[in-house]
């Protein structure tokens, strides 16, 4: 505008730029679930959002933070309107939008679109031009775009200020782990940068999965985002009104007596949540209007392992004691290594330990032999761990070694792993690469590798001693349902993070096969059912009464 601001304009221009609750329902003008236009008003958990932000900003200077949310309610729109709020009324800011696919892309467009031409001329900025995937602000030197993932090129050497990836969690899986760090690196750690990851949830993996977890603790790994979660029942308009007869089951008395404090009041919101549940079945209720942030997370098979005591473990994770290396030894005068390793305390070291060497208990290692580490797609390294699990007499988890080295190699850190663990009993499986491992443990002479015995196999009345422990579709669902009894029993004590973390995405599949879920691995899984059913069991006393020994005299 070319005329000068009265003194009153002066103070609702500024307005306008501090306070975005009060631009929203002023400026932005948004297609309600009615079909209308409105203004943006916010409601209970965009308030509730929007004061998370705002928090942040003033903590840090900046907004990292994973919103995994219910479906519709509004915070898609919320994140799109604080977008162009902030792009459109300062100098020399780039924003970015990402959807999963372009039906949504251009949504999210047409709805940037619809508020720029809505905005009153005193706080609409003026356009270059306009394209069907970018918005430029010629006079601020600032521009927002939108791109669909799996694109190319995204964001490559560009930097960002403000980027709203939405629906994350339905990305392409190559899409997002070959390109989402890169993308988040556009944007530099510095104030006035925001960065917004929003998904409802999609199974338990993938990049918003790993993110939401990541965001949901403040200890040593923390990713540097906060997570915003918000409950179905936040919303207002999810209720609808029960019955004169409603009564609730026992399911939805314990829903009440949970989040009653949170929102969760009155039978026409269990009304609402019981026709919902029975048009579409209670998982993907869970999934699509979860109650709480672990609810969401589904599995895509059948879980094998009690989800709620898995997600109740992962919730307070144990802290290993200490993280032990594995290393060589070498002779110095000729400068190469020695058959002999030691256990050395180490920061970065692949075994984590749990409880401490007790000279007296008895040990058990099951193992699952990986590949190793080999070259992957344009040279980048990646591979297939190794996994070695330790328990006691007393069916405890006391240390885990997870890494990434050749079968071979393994064997010898299975040895140093079995002889400093007072000559436990090793039981590494023999499948594939693991026939490797066997082979030189056995080679080693170490004393107390675990063998099978096939009677008969060879020649009559002789037995075939075999390497190892081998799992097949027949012994398979032997080891895991004793571990998954152990586990519900609470007979096996287990204390790694990435264990139980592996026990969420344990499933049976569609095929009715147990495997871990497309993307996970499983190699703590096995080496701990491997290790539990050659267990010999939990030593317990005896108790005799004295009529007992009466009678025996």
């Amino acid at each position: 505008m070319t005329e000068e601001l009265t003194e009153s304009q002066k103070k609702a221009r500024k307005r306008l730029y501090d306070d975005f609750e009060f631009y929203a329902k002023h400026c932005i003008k948004i297609r309600t679930k009615q079909g209308k236009i409105a203004p943006l008003v916010l409601n209970r958990v965009q308030k509730r959002f929007l004061s998370r932000v705002l928090d942040q900003l003033a903590k840090t200077g900046k907004v990292r933070m994973v919103v995994l949310k219910a479906r519709q309610q509004g915070l898609s729109t919320v994140i799109s309107a604080l977008q162009y709020w902030w792009l459109s009324q300062r100098k020399a800011q780039k924003g970015l939008v990402m959807a999963h696919e372009s039906e949504s892309t251009t949504s999210l467009f047409d709805m940037y679109r619809r508020i720029h031409d809505n905005v009153p001329d005193i706080v609409r900025p003026s356009t270059k031009y306009s394209s069907r995937s970018e918005l430029v602000f010629d006079k601020l030197d600032s521009a927002l775009r939108v791109a669909t993932a799996g694109g190319r090129g995204v964001a490559r050497g560009e930097m960002l200020t403000f980027a709203h990836l939405s629906e994350v969690a339905f990305w392409p899986p190559a899409f997002a782990n070959n390109n989402f760090n890169g993308l988040v690196q556009a944007i530099p750690e510095e104030p006035g940068t925001f960065i917004f990851l929003e998904s409802t949830a999609q199974g338990v993996t993938g990049k918003f999965y790993d993110m939401a977890q990541g965001a949901d603790r403040a200890d040593q790994h923390w990713n540097g985002y906060e997570l915003f979660f918000s409950a179905w029942f936040e919303s207002a308009e999810y209720r609808e009104t029960a019955p004169a007869d409603f009564q609730r089951t026992p399911e939805e008395e314990d829903l009440i007596k949970a989040f009653s404090d949170k929102g969760l009041t009155s039978n026409d919101q269990l009304h609402w949540r019981r026709k919902k549940v029975a048009t579409n079945g209670l998982d993907l209720f869970k999934q699509e209007y979860p109650a709480t942030a672990e609810e969401a997370f589904l599995s895509t098979g059948r879980p094998i392992f009690n989800n709620e005591y898995v997600t109740e473990r992962l919730r307070t994770p144990q802290t290993p004691l200490t993280l032990m290396a594995v290393e060589e030894t070498y002779d110095e005068k000729n400068g190469r290594p020695l058959p002999l390793r030691v256990i050395r305390e180490h920061p970065r070291g692949e075994l984590k330990v749990y409880r401490t060497l007790d000279p007296q208990e008895s040990y058990v290692i099951g193992a699952d032999v990986g590949m190793g580490l080999r070259q992957g797609i344009k040279g980048k390294k990646d591979g297939d761990p190794s996994v070695a699990q330790i328990l006691d007499s007393q069916m405890r988890q006391v240390a885990v070694w997870r890494g990434l080295c050749h079968p071979d190699v393994f064997a010898k850190i299975l040895e140093t792993l079995g002889y400093h663990y007072n000559s436990a009993t090793i039981a590494p499986e023999r499948n594939n690469h693991g026939l490797v491992t066997c082979v030189a443990l056995r080679d080693s002479n170490y004393p107390y590798l675990y063998t099978e015995t096939a009677e008969g196999t060879l020649e009559a009345d002789r037995d075939t001693i075999r390497l190892g422990f081998f799992t097949s579709e027949a012994t398979k669902p032997l080891i895991i349902d004793k571990l998954r009894a152990l586990d519900r029993e609470r007979e096996i004590e287990i204390n790694d993070e990435q264990t139980l973390k592996e026990m969420k995405t344990f499933v049976v599949s569609e095929n009715g096969k147990m495997e871990a879920e497309a993307g996970t691995h499983d190699d703590c899984v096995i080496s701990l059912a491997i290790a539990a059913y050659v267990h010999e069991g939990k030593w317990r006393p005896v108790e005799v009464s004295d009529e007992f020994y009466t009678q025996a005299i």
